[in-house]
């Protein structure tokens, strides 16, 4: 049982009171009765807020849900439906013509375009690899991934074959991003500077080598005779460097299981160890026992004189949603506080110690703190958002807007809204991001009662969700985001199909984002190549209009469609394997995202939002008949033999097969079952709900 201390008549958790006042407000300098007075006065302002702003979640879905059945049998009329949203206020009106006024945004944000990670906080290892991604060696991307179109490394150490390949593919990249006078980077020798077609190209010497900038990236050739590679090369170069990851978003949502105050200090210490920059981990490799540290920075001698390039990825971080409470703190009614109000208090309360700071590196050159908020739906919880991040700010003695915010457009009443969602948050917007996967989830939701739903398959070539992935960039060009703040796509999840990377997601640049998300590091550095090979900004100034409203609220129905029995078993068995091989994790380990092999054993990075479709698509078809309880049932369970099977060689791993009755299995059946009956069909709740049992059983 937790221990609670008495805060200005909060009952917060022992270990976070400690955390808070010893770790956060004493190097700020915060007087701890003040701050808390504060917070408790904040909480009993938003508290009731945030609580009606839920249930008004839940009044609209109960209309469209009366709507869609009182229709039941007839064709779906696309008119009387919108004229519905407009009537109920889940369509508001478009605001007037505006241009966002977010100032102090770094430039990683504002006018550089790069790739973009998402690291869970509770892994130290992966945060720091994520906030070192910022370089990154294109030769080992190349060396150790299927990118390289040459034969795999052959076992026993380097294989010179292949290193020959990585070369020659490297100086290829060389003649397009950074091309000569005259010939070709193959053809150099010696080490002085290389003549380039373009001289403003060349930035200057970095310690190892020489530094030149493309489309606003950077990429150092460096010059090591000593290296084993740069020893047999005739020109010395030992490697070429990508400036790669230019953002990290620092998760504390969606790829993390953190369901009481133990995991929120964990989550919570980790974010201020990489803001402070003394964040380290050890552990073993090779029989070698290694710490990882935060990199420091790059310097260039350039003409002008010496110039400090940052060595780590700039950090958002990312709050949960307005959703899930949490038992870290209780409220003097007795309820448990609002996560995602005590997130934003906490993390810009550690966000602060860069803005004064405090860090061993600056996170933000201009002063902000930079927070992504997902899973808000439509404009007055956006501008709930933008009120409490105020408070938050006045709290903290922060200037107004110094606390910056991305918006998640990943459900339906945002897409629907997105202009009047910017204009709510129009001072304090740093980015917008498309997520198909919560999106996909959430329209499922929405429309639950209208009929049963495609197939997952079919959902990606659906008219709504084209609709919904160009209107996002067209807003955000209309409103003025280009220059001053992200546009963003989102995850290539199979981390270990780096050529189908490499080959595809240049597509998310030809829409637009001027950042995307990849799963890993070496992904961020491949991902890079893209954006040498086209100027994002030149290409938002191409694109046309938004597509039209109707096109984002075609419901991807399959009325008329007669599935085959081995076509739903098919289809149920994919929802299944998927569903049950993220829980188990979840629940019986406390991982919130991992590579998961799914049904063809095809590793691919999973989190709540491809949770939330699998759940929300079988409830749909067992909702309308497609299928029986007993065909999902028949489903999970050969599919639970398939993941005890893949995960056989993870000695903490908990069997499902013989464990119907242990919390893995159970919260699986739930969130099938109790489906539709799920808070816009999140998962949350539920995983929740089952984690702390199983933190119980375990304990």
């Amino acid at each position: 049982m937790s221990e609670y201390l008495d805060k200005a008549g909060l009952q917060v958790d022992h270990g976070l009171a400690e955390f808070v006042d010893s770790e956060v407000l004493a190097p700020l300098g915060h007087d701890s009765a003040a701050f808390w007075q504060g917070f408790a006065a904040l909480l009993a302002d938003y508290a009731p807020r945030n609580r009606a702003l839920l249930a008004r979640r839940e009044e609209l879905q109960a209309q469209i849900d009366d709507w869609h059945r009182s229709r039941a049998g007839q064709p779906h009329d696309a008119l009387a439906y919108v004229r519905f949203l407009e009537e109920i206020g889940y369509l508001v009106p478009e605001p007037g013509e505006f241009t966002i006024g977010t100032e102090n945004v770094d430039p990683e944000i504002a006018t550089m375009a790069g790739p973009q990670l998402v690291v869970p906080v509770l892994n130290a290892r992966f945060l720091l690899n994520a906030a070192n991604a910022r370089w990154g060696s294109l030769y080992d991307a190349f060396y150790g991934t299927d990118a390289l179109d040459a034969p795999a490394a052959r076992p026993g150490g380097y294989d010179a074959d292949r290193g020959a390949a990585v070369i020659a593919e490297a100086r290829r990249f060389l003649d397009q991003a950074l091309p000569l006078r005259e010939g070709s980077w193959t053809d150099l020798r010696g080490e002085p500077v290389p003549l380039l077609a373009d001289e403003a190209q060349y930035r200057g010497r970095t310690e190892k080598g020489l530094l030149f900038r493309n489309n606003g990236l950077h990429i150092e050739v460096v010059i090591d005779r000593e290296h084993p590679v740069g020893r047999d090369d005739p020109a010395g170069i030992a490697d070429v460097v990508l400036e790669s990851a230019l953002t990290t978003i620092v998760d504390l949502e969606d790829s993390i299981a953190a369901v009481d105050a133990a995991d929120k200090v964990a989550a919570y210490r980790n974010w201020l160890g990489v803001i402070r920059g003394d964040l380290e981990d050890t552990f073993e490799k090779n029989g070698r026992a290694l710490t990882r540290r935060l990199a420091g920075d790059k310097t260039c001698q350039g003409e002008g004189g010496p110039v400090s390039l940052p060595g780590r990825s700039l950090l958002f971080v990312r709050n949960v949603g307005h959703l899930m409470t949490n038992p870290a703190i209780i409220l003097p009614d007795g309820s448990e506080v609002p996560e995602g109000i005590m997130d934003a208090v906490i993390t810009s309360a550690i966000g602060a110690h860069d803005v004064a700071g405090l860090g061993r590196y600056r996170n933000s050159r201009a002063g902000s703190i930079y927070i992504v908020k997902p899973k808000q739906h439509g404009p007055e919880e956006c501008a709930f958002t933008n009120d409490l991040f105020d408070a938050v700010e006045d709290l903290l003695e922060l200037p107004r807007h110094t606390v910056k915010v991305g918006v998640m457009d990943e459900e339906r009443r945002t897409s629907a809204n997105l202009a009047a969602c910017i204009e709510a948050v129009r001072d304090r917007i740093v980015f917008i991001n498309t997520g198909f996967l919560d999106r996909t989830g959430d329209e499922i939701h929405t429309s639950m009662q209208a009929g049963p739903m495609t197939r997952k398959a079919e959902m990606k070539s659906s008219t709504w969700l084209a609709a919904y992935e160009a209107r996002n960039v067209a807003i955000g060009l209309r409103h003025g985001l280009s220059g001053r703040a992200q546009i963003g796509k989102g995850m290539w999840a199979a981390p270990d199909m780096m050529r189908d990377m490499v080959e595809q997601k240049i597509v998310h640049l030809k829409a637009g984002a001027n950042t995307a998300w990849v799963p890993s590091p070496t992904a961020a550095t491949l991902h890079a190549l893209h954006y040498h090979q086209l100027d994002v900004f030149a290409r938002q100034k191409e694109l046309g209009e938004a597509p039209g409203l109707d096109k984002l609220l075609k419901i991807p129905l399959a009325h008329g469609t007669n599935w085959s029995e081995e076509e739903v078993r098919e289809e149920l068995d994919n929802n299944a394997q998927g569903l049950l091989g993220y829980v188990v994790r979840w629940i019986e380990q406390g991982v919130g995202c991992s590579k998961v092999p799914d049904i063809h054993d095809v590793g691919l990075m999973e989190d709540r939002a491809t949770l939330r479709i699998s759940s929300q698509h079988m409830a749909n078809w067992l909702l309308h008949g497609v299928c029986t309880r007993e065909q999902v049932m028949d489903s999970l369970r050969r599919m639970a033999a398939k993941v005890d099977a893949q995960n056989a060689g993870d000695p903490a791993y908990v069997p499902l097969v013989g464990n119907e009755d242990g919390p893995a299995f159970s919260a699986a059946c739930d969130l099938v079952f109790r489906g539709v009956e799920q808070p816009s069909g999140y998962t949350e709740p539920l995983l929740h709900a089952w984690r702390q049992k199983a933190k119980e059983i375990s304990a």
